[in-house]
């Protein structure tokens, strides 16, 4: 594990991260996998459907990206959810294939005829749920379990027991599955599903100590967006032992989506030291692929993907942000398959004004020159209420140029 908070021109973070006070305090396990659940998961985004050809390009992309699962969908859902999954299954890839399943033993029939190499077993926990919803106590949901675990395993698939709206289980009915289970169905690995993305971080780190305590088992974290927090609380879980993070790709998910698979990624690499090996440079392959596929646009500032991270408006140290950018930014921008750009608008200085005309390649200006296309600038930025187009900033340039020599 890499204990250093910076890499020679690729990435300097804050060196806090690293300091005996704070890695003391954690409980890291040496390696953490990511489970990815775009094909399924993702594509419980309203709007969004991807076609068989769809879920291949995606899976074999993030193969490209070394993510270590791959969930390819839900069999039961319909032919072509079972069709891409057997499809992917044959593609030999690096990543295990893992489907999502009822506790039925149907389903996990359909997890080994698609291929799979793993599922994931889902049943409700959460208070609300099992009130409402589904009528059911805890003992329903082990009765339910118990046998469909079992089954899963005996044919050679890795298990995961998945009791959903975890965070919202009243305390009796969780410890009293997890101990049953672990008593007539152990598992291989149990996830703590924060389903409405409602925990805090501290409240999961208390759950993996807690449900690893009762267990024993592997952890597995699988967060929602509600409050903005989907990243931070797997984190913070794998500070607790979590060993295995779940994700989707571009954060597409029902209501405000999952913890995005690009953003674990860095977090865990870059701020958590684990030395992944996945190709970071392909992130926004799989971003701009993904956008097209769901027709969800990725925001301008969303982190690692959004196109305005690397852009510098400010004339403010414009000159560190193709030359020096780690001044500017916490990575360089190649890091992640992305370069540095200076635009003009209403925050641009002089020295923005020189760069862009170096830039391109419209030659030198007098100071006086330079102050008066950067009034021109900022006039037609906060006019635009925008930045401007290179055009845009050549049209300013000729008319100036036009007006002196007249």
């Amino acid at each position: 594990m890499r204990e250093s908070h910076f890499e020679d021109g690729k990435w300097w973070v804050s060196p806090y991260n690293f300091v005996p006070e704070v890695r003391e305090g954690l409980n890291l396990p040496p390696k953490v996998e990511i489970h990815d659940a775009t094909l399924r998961d993702g594509e419980q985004t309203p709007g969004v459907v991807f076609s068989v050809d769809d879920k291949i390009r995606i899976a074999s992309k993030m193969d490209e990206i070394g993510v270590d699962r791959i969930e390819a969908g839900m069999p039961a859902v319909s032919p072509q959810d079972a069709e891409a999954i057997r499809e992917i299954s044959k593609l030999g890839l690096k990543s295990k294939i893992y489907t999502f399943a009822r506790a039925l033993k149907a389903d996990i029939d359909m997890a080994l005829e698609c291929g799979a190499q793993g599922v994931i077993i889902e049943v409700p926990i959460g208070y609300p749920k099992l009130v409402t919803q589904f009528g059911w106590t805890w003992e329903d949901v082990f009765n339910k379990s118990k046998n469909v675990i079992n089954y899963a395993k005996e044919c050679g698939l890795h298990a995961v027991f998945f009791p959903y709206d975890t965070t919202r289980a009243r305390p009796d009915d969780l410890t009293n599955l997890c101990n049953a289970i672990m008593a007539e169905s152990p598992p291989d690995a149990i996830g703590i599903v924060d389903t409405m993305g409602c925990a805090t971080p501290e409240a999961i780190k208390y759950m993996v100590r807690w449900v690893k305590g009762m267990t024993g088992l592997p952890i597995e974290i699988h967060t929602h967006n509600d409050f903005g927090m989907g990243v931070a609380t797997e984190l913070a879980a794998v500070t607790a032992g979590a060993e295995c993070v779940h994700s989707c790709g571009n954060g597409l998910g029902e209501r405000t989506g999952n913890a995005a698979l690009e953003e674990l990624i860095l977090g865990l690499d870059l701020l958590y030291g684990y030395e992944m090996g996945y190709k970071l440079d392909k992130l926004p392959e799989l971003g701009e692929m993904l956008s097209e596929l769901s027709n969800v646009p990725i925001a301008r500032n969303k982190p690692v993907l959004g196109h305005g991270n690397f852009i510098r408006e400010s004339g403010i140290g414009i000159q560190y942000v193709m030359h020096d950018p780690l001044v500017m930014f916490g990575t360089h921008p190649a890091l992640t398959g992305r370069s540095g750009e200076v635009v003009l608008g209403k925050k641009s200085g002089k020295a923005s004004i020189i760069y862009k005309l170096e830039e391109l390649g419209l030659g030198e200006a007098s100071d006086e020159q330079a102050i008066e296309i950067l009034s021109k600038v900022k006039a037609m930025g906060i006019e635009k209420r925008d930045m401007l187009t290179d055009d845009e900033f050549r049209g300013i340039v000729a008319d100036i140029r036009s007006a002196n020599a007249a």
